[in-house]
């Protein structure tokens, strides 16, 4: 038996490669849409990719299953459970579908997998005990489970309400995940656990940076699933809810695409930007259809001279993502302002994943820079130099917030300005703060795109004035 876990590490998303070395078939669990990686790993070890399989409809990324399945004809094993609002609609009467019910069991080659119904995250949402039966064995070796457990964490219950905007489905959610997880008490405590996520990823409140665990290991010492198999339920619905963090804009658009069906693309092949040269970069600015990322790794330099209107989108930290899901639109037009060639082809990746497939050119920075008559800037103090009196945007998150701030200061998340832009204060200059400083200048960039006259306060929370915080 073969098993590979393939990070993405902008998002923290991990898919599987698990193949039969004796046949030669592999399956694919939860891929994102760029699929030579995997056609590539999966060559280097001498196996063909024949099925997919989903653990849920995604909130974060688009799924490759249906590139998979109607580009290159491999078979989809995906959940049909959770009722009629939640099912693959795309998938249905395709000849190579395989719909599956908690209990159901397929083969790749010599390797069994046994769906587990474990809703809470999601309420079609499962999970594949693994079991090598070619090598000998007669129990699973491992658990699949996408967003249900993480190490250290489990799978938030929240984003049906907070980010597919289904209202009031938050608490009957983390009482399902609770009684999920209560369901696992049966399963063997040498299962590997294989998640769909690791820390930096925004499923969950607190996921570890280890890649994978052990089900024993995690009933121990995992918080939230420790809670689930020994408090009440009551406190860990009211637990579970709390803290999650705001979830980008995009994670709506990412339900729909991946229940209704990702669109393929053109050809199966990743868009490749033209070229551009400074004298073509005054059609990019203010135009509604065209957005402009900018994406250097320094704040204080973008603030100090960048194209007029464009958009910080550092993707060190994988900040590139979030920062164009929150605030680009998905029909929109995209021009990347790189520091070297070389970040292309990664830049491509990161926004075809969640569905920003118009990305159509691209320019070096110091060409930008050189345009003078087309840059802009805005004023930039670090949290010292915040004085009291001043109107001050917030955009960490809620429970950041409450722990305390600025006196006065309005919270909104910097992952949530672009659906809330009609509740940001509209006092001038707008001082816009978070927690490091790195929040706040990809919100100020995106404020200043849309004409509000901001300051960016950049540095630690913890250096503002103390008289200055609630």
């Amino acid at each position: 038996m073969f098993l590979r876990q393939i990070t993405d590490s902008a998002l923290a998303q991990n898919a599987y490669l698990i193949g039969c070395q004796r046949t030669g078939e592999a399956v694919l669990v939860d891929p994102e849409r760029d699929l030579d990686r995997y056609f590539q790993v999966a060559a280097d070890n001498d196996l063909r990719i024949t099925a997919v399989a989903d653990t849920h409809i995604h909130a974060d990324y688009l799924s490759g299953a249906r590139e998979l399945m109607e580009r290159h004809g491999v078979t989809g094993y995906l959940s049909e459970e959770g009722g009629p609002d939640w099912q693959f609609e795309w998938a249905k009467g395709r000849a190579n579908a395989r719909f599956l019910k908690h209990g159901d069991v397929f083969r790749v080659g010599n390797i069994e997998f046994k769906a587990l119904l474990t809703p809470g995250h999601t309420p079609e949402h499962m999970s594949f005990l693994v079991t090598d039966t070619g090598g000998g064995a007669d129990e699973p070796m491992a658990l699949l489970t996408g967003d249900f457990i993480f190490v250290g964490d489990v799978g938030r219950p929240d984003l049906l309400e907070s980010a597919a905007g289904q209202a009031g489905a938050m608490e009957p959610s983390a009482r399902t995940l609770y009684a999920s997880l209560r369901a696992t008490a049966d399963l063997p405590a040498h299962l590997q656990i294989l998640p769909a996520h690791g820390a930096g990823s925004a499923c969950g409140k607190a996921l570890g940076a280890i890649p994978n665990s052990v089900l024993g290991y995690e009933r121990k010492f995992n918080p939230a699933f420790r809670e689930a198999l020994t408090a009440g339920e009551d406190k860990f619905v009211s637990d579970i809810l709390h803290g999650q963090p705001e979830p980008p804009r995009y994670f709506a658009r990412m339900k729909r695409d991946n229940r209704l069906g990702p669109a393929l693309l053109p050809d199966g092949k990743l868009p490749v930007p033209s070229r551009i040269a400074a004298d073509q970069l005054g059609s990019w600015i203010g135009q509604k259809d065209r957005v402009v990322l900018d994406l250097r790794a320094d704040r204080a330099a973008f603030a100090e001279k960048h194209l007029r209107g464009s958009l910080f989108a550092p993707m060190p930290g994988g900040k590139l993502p979030v920062a164009a899901g929150s605030y680009v639109d998905e029909a929109a037009r995209i021009l990347l302002v790189v520091e070297n060639e070389a970040q292309l082809d990664e830049a491509v990746r990161q926004l075809v994943r969640i569905g920003l497939d118009r990305v159509e050119a691209w320019i070096p920075v110091n060409e930008v820079l050189s345009a003078s008559d087309l840059v802009s800037s805005y004023p930039r103090i670090s949290t010292r130099e915040l004085q009291a009196g001043k109107h001050v945007l917030d955009v960490r998150g809620a429970d950041e917030f409450a722990a305390g701030h600025v006196v006065g200061a309005k919270n909104i998340a910097y992952t949530r300005l672009a659906a809330r832009l009609d509740e940001v204060p509209s006092g001038s200059p707008l001082f816009v703060q978070c927690g490091s400083g790195l929040r706040a200048g990809i919100a100020a960039a995106y404020l200043a795109s849309q004409g509000r006259d901001v300051v960016h306060v950049d540095g630690g929370y913890a250096e503002i004035h103390a008289d200055l915080k609630s």
